[in-house]
C-alpha cells in the first residue's frame, strides 16, 4: 500500500483507518440481507467508493477522537484495492487466535521485525491470564501494554466467563464483559504509535480500547492520574505486564525530577549501571536491610517492579510480570530482591525457554514472576510457599541465587507438571 510513497508507519496508520471502518461496518445494525457499506458495488468507481468509505470514517473518527485524529489520506485507487482484499472477510466471526496471528504477521511484514519488541508470545500471555484468572470486577492494568496482548486476552477470558454465566442471556453476557472492558481494563504504552496499534488491536477484537493511553508509565503518579483518573496508586486488583528489558534510565537524560521518589534507586548493589554514586551505605528501618545511596541511572525493568507495586491494591493486588533472570540471579541485585520480598509475597516463578523471545531478536533468559502486594503492616513469613516451574527441556531449577527465593524448589525437577494446564492447576493448589 505504501508503494514507495508512504513510510511503513504511515502506511500502517492508513491501513488501520480502513480496518477501523470495516470492523465498525460489520457491527452496524442492518436488516437481514441488507448489504454492507464496506464493499465494492456493481460497476462502482473508485471515486464513489472512496467517498463513501471516507464519509463512514469521518463519522467514526468524530465518535472516537482518541483513536484517529486525521482523515484518510491515501488515493482512491489504493483505497479501492484495500476494500477489494478485505470485503470478503468477516472479522467479527474470526476467532481470537486467528486474528492475533494475522495481526502480528501483518505488522511483522510491514515493519520487518522492528515491532517484535512490542509483542509478547501468545502462549505466555494466555498462561499468565489463566494463572491470575481475571473476573469482571477486577481492575486490570498493563503499564507496558505494547500491542495490547495482555489486555486482549484478559478481556477474552472475562468474555468466555460471561458466556457461561449468562448462557441463555446474550444481552446480559455482553454487558458483563463489555462493562469490564470499558470501565476496568487499562493499558499504558510509552510509544504513541504503538498505543494506537493496541487500540486498533482491541477494536479488531471487539473493543476495550477506551482506556489505553500513549504515555510513560514511569512518570509521576499525579501526571498519570491527570491522563486517566483511575490510574493511581493502590487501585488495581491485577497487573499483567512484560516491561521493556535492558534499557537504562538516566538522570542526565530524564532530569532529576523524574528520578526522585523511587525506593529501588537505593537498593542496587555493585554498580552495573553506567553512572551513579559510589555507593554510600545507609540503613533502612522498614526493610531491615542495607540500602545504597540513590543512583542516577537504573534499568527500566527494575523501576517497573516498583511501579507495579504502587499500582496494586494493598493486601490483595496480584501481578504477573515477565522479568529477565538477571533480577533473580545477579549478585549486584540482591538489594532489589530484598525489596521485592519485603513488599510482595512471591507466589510463583515460572522459568521460560531460552528461545521465548527470539522473535524479537532478543536471546535474554526470562521468567514469569507471580506476586501479591503485601498489606501495609504485613511482614514476610519464612514458611510462605513459592511455586516454581521450568520448561521440560531445562535440567535445573528456575534461576535464583537467593535462598529466600528458592527455598521451596523441589529437589527433583521431574516432579513438576509438564503442560501449561498442569502448571496452572498445580500452582493454583499451591497458592490460591
Amino acid at each position: 500500500m505504501g508503494g514507495g510513497r508512504l513510510s511503513p508507519p504511515a502506511a500502517f496508520g492508513e491501513f488501520c483507518k480502513i480496518i477501523f471502518v470495516k470492523v465498525r461496518d460489520e457491527k452496524s445494525l442492518r436488516k437481514k440481507g441488507e448489504p454492507y457499506e464496506f464493499q465494492i458495488k456493481t460497476d462502482e468507481s473508485a471515486h464513489t467508493l472512496a467517498a463513501r468509505i471516507k464519509s463512514m470514517y469521518t463519522v467514526e473518527m468524530n465518535r472516537e477522537p482518541d483513536v484517529f485524529k486525521e482523515p484518510i489520506k491515501i488515493d482512491d485507487g489504493t483505497l479501492k484495492m484495500c476494500v477489494s482484499h478485505l470485503e470478503g472477510i468477516n472479522f467479527n466471526k474470526t476467532d481470537l487466535d486467528t486474528k492475533g496471528v494475522a495481526f502480528e504477521q501483518f505488522l511483522d511484514g510491514f515493519f520487518k521485525g522492528d515491532f517484535g519488541q512490542y509483542f509478547t508470545p501468545r502462549e505466555i500471555i494466555q498462561f499468565c491470564v489463566e494463572m491470575l484468572n481475571p473476573t469482571a470486577g477486577d481492575m486490570t492494568l498493563d503499564p507496558a501494554c505494547g500491542s495490547g496482548g495482555f489486555l486482549l486476552y484478559a478481556m477474552d477470558h472475562v468474555r468466555h466467563a460471561a458466556e457461561k454465566i449468562h448462557a441463555d442471556e446474550p444481552t446480559e453476557a455482553f454487558a458483563h464483559w463489555h462493562d469490564f472492558a470499558k470501565d476496568r481494563l487499562f493499558g499504558i504504552e510509552i510509544n504513541d504509535e504503538i498505543s494506537r496499534v493496541a487500540k486498533m488491536n482491541m477494536i479488531l477484537h471487539d473493543d476495550g480500547h477506551t482506556n489505553i493511553i500513549g504515555f510513560d508509565a514511569l512518570e509521576k503518579m499525579d501526571r498519570l492520574k491527570a491522563e486517566r483518573r483511575k490510574l493511581h496508586a493502590d487501585n488495581f486488583d491485577l497487573v499483567l505486564t512484560n516491561p521493556p528489558f535492558g534499557a537504562m534510565i538516566k538522570e542526565t537524560e530524564k532530569g532529576s525530577g523524574y528520578m526522585q521518589g523511587w525506593e529501588l534507586l537505593r537498593y542496587l548493589g555493585k554498580p552495573e549501571q553506567s553512572e551513579g554514586s559510589a555507593g554510600e551505605m545507609q540503613s533502612d528501618h522498614k526493610a531491615g536491610k542495607k540500602s545504597l545511596k540513590a543512583r542516577k541511572s537504573i534499568k527500566t525493568e527494575i523501576l517497573f517492579c516498583e511501579r507495579v507495586w504502587q499500582f496494586l491494591k494493598p493486601g490483595t493486588g496480584r501481578a504477573a510480570i515477565v522479568l529477565p533472570d538477571g533480577i533473580l540471579t545477579n549478585s549486584s541485585l540482591q538489594g532489589v530482591r530484598d525489596w521485592l520480598l519485603q513488599r510482595f509475597q512471591l507466589l510463583a516463578v515460572v522459568s521460560l525457554p531460552q528461545e521465548a523471545f527470539q522473535h524479537a531478536g532478543a536471546g535474554v533468559k526470562a521468567s514469569v514472576v507471580f506476586v501479591r502486594k503485601r498489606a501495609e503492616d504485613e511482614q514476610p513469613d519464612d514458611d510462605e510457599a513459592i511455586f516454581m516451574a521450568a520448561p521440560a527441556s531445562n535440567t535445573t531449577a528456575p534461576p535464583s541465587s537467593s535462598a529466600t527465593m528458592s527455598r521451596n524448589w523441589p529437589a527433583n525437577s521431574s516432579s513438576l507438571p509438564r503442560t501449561a494446564d498442569g502448571v496452572i492447576n498445580h500452582a493454583h493448589r499451591a497458592w490460591l
